[in-house]
């Protein structure tokens, strides 16, 4: 199985760990979106698709909190822009991915890491285990010869 993240991969081992889940799967749920910006039709790669024991399936994209909001700071800025068109191409994404899902009684949802650590996928990194950075020496220019 190939993740693209450590989230996702916590993610995957919880499925192949919890008896409620009978299966599931990575990326084989394909959904068409409009992307507002360049009014084109793409391809959604659905990150998880999980079908319990009870019979409920639901649809699951894997997200940052920090995607799944309008970015905010300087309107100005590159870095705005751009979370902006990511933020666009989100909600596209997931207008979508509700629909199929709505349309063959499935759900869908979004986990973040706050999804991920309330429902003990993945847990908080114990304080004082990150090794601190070592401060580079300044730079200095090599003299020509």
């Amino acid at each position: 199985m190939v993740y693209r993240s450590l989230w996702e991969k916590a993610a995957f081992k919880w499925c192949d760990e919890n008896k409620d889940v009978k299966y599931w799967s990575s990326e084989e749920v394909v959904i068409p979106y409009l992307y507002e910006v360049d009014k084109k039709y793409h391809r959604y790669f659905m990150d998880l698709m999980i079908t319990y024991t009870n019979g409920k399936t639901s649809l699951i994209e894997i997200k940052p909190d920090k995607q799944t909001k309008p970015p905010t700071g300087n309107r100005r800025t590159k870095k705005y822009i751009s979370e902006g068109y990511t933020y666009v191409k989100n909600i596209n994404k997931w207008s979508a991915a509700k629909e199929y899902a709505l349309d063959r009684g499935w759900t869908f949802e979004i986990w973040t890491e706050i999804t991920l650590r309330k429902m003990g996928i993945m847990k908080d990194k114990p304080p004082g285990k990150l090794k601190p950075f070592k401060k580079l020496p300044p730079y200095r220019k090599k003299p020509k010869k």
